[in-house]
């Protein structure tokens, strides 16, 4: 019987409450890839300033953040951030970078997909679009749930629809913070080792909307793309979150940083005193 290998745990930052794996790609791939062969259950949250900043209003939301097995900087604002407390190597780990690069890599290992949330049909062309692109990947299964709230009953058949499948990976395409809420709620009753909400990302590699262009999104960009798309649907959340998190993240550094210059000047004052 092959043992799991023993991996450090990851590193983590934490940004306004949320604690995020200060980590790259290559890393949450290799994390995701122990789950499935430790047979361990986890849920992946894709963080963002929008999923910190609602966690920072939401203890519940910031719960589901902080017991997730990671919560991977989806932004580069969330990038920038670790660096600046230390952590150098942290890489974007964007939602549909790592469902190609998990879907090329479950091509190769055979591991099974299931696809739960998008608009109607949407789930089946991510499945196809993915199929196309990575030849050889196993999709298990897909479904597309309604917006209104599922029933008990509806709630029971969609867990037993996703078992039967026995799938993974379990993708979650419900929008931030409906798709984590379900990952929280519905870990426990899932078979498949690893869920992932990833939200847009449905969208986006199913083909039914553009991403920015890479230079947006290097430059921490990809929210004002996103709002002259949608203006109506997005307008008001992100004059809400950008300034919101630029003033709060700049509040907490300059604290961070008064707080390193008392320490450490009464670190001196003691040697001082003490000879």
């Amino acid at each position: 019987m092959n043992t799991p290998i023993s991996r450090p745990p990851l590193p983590r930052v934490e940004i306004l409450g949320v604690r995020v794996a200060a980590i790259d790609l290559p890393r949450a791939l290799d994390t995701i890839e122990s789950w499935i062969a430790a047979g361990k259950h986890h849920y992946v949250c894709i963080t963002g300033a929008h999923g910190v900043m609602e966690s920072r209003r939401d203890p519940v939301l910031r719960a589901i953040h902080n017991q997730a097995g990671m919560a991977t900087p989806d932004g580069m604002p969330l990038v920038w951030v670790s660096r600046l407390l230390g952590h150098a190597d942290t890489r974007r780990v964007y939602g549909p970078d790592l469902m190609r690069a998990l879907s090329a890599l479950s091509a190769q290992r055979g591991y099974r997909q299931f696809y739960y949330g998008g608009d109607k049909g949407v789930a089946d062309q991510l499945a196809a679009a993915l199929k196309r692109d990575c030849p050889g990947l196993v999709v298990a299964g897909t479904l597309c749930p309604p917006f209104r709230p599922l029933t008990s009953d509806e709630d029971d058949d969609v867990v037993a629809q996703i078992n039967a499948a026995k799938p993974d990976i379990v993708w979650v395409g419900l929008s931030t913070p409906k798709q984590e809420y379900w990952m929280a709620s519905h870990g426990a009753r899932l078979d498949a080792p690893v869920l992932i909400g990833v939200g847009a990302a449905f969208d986006f590699l199913a083909g039914r909307k553009a991403q920015a262009p890479l230079w947006m999104q290097r430059n921490g960009l990809e929210w004002l793309f996103r709002l002259c798309q949608e203006p109506r649907r997005l307008g008001r959340r992100y004059l809400r979150i950008v300034p919101g998190f630029l003033a709060a993240v700049g509040g907490d550094l300059v604290r961070r940083s008064a707080t390193t210059f008392w320490l450490g000047t009464r670190r001196r004052l003691r040697r001082l005193i003490t000879g």
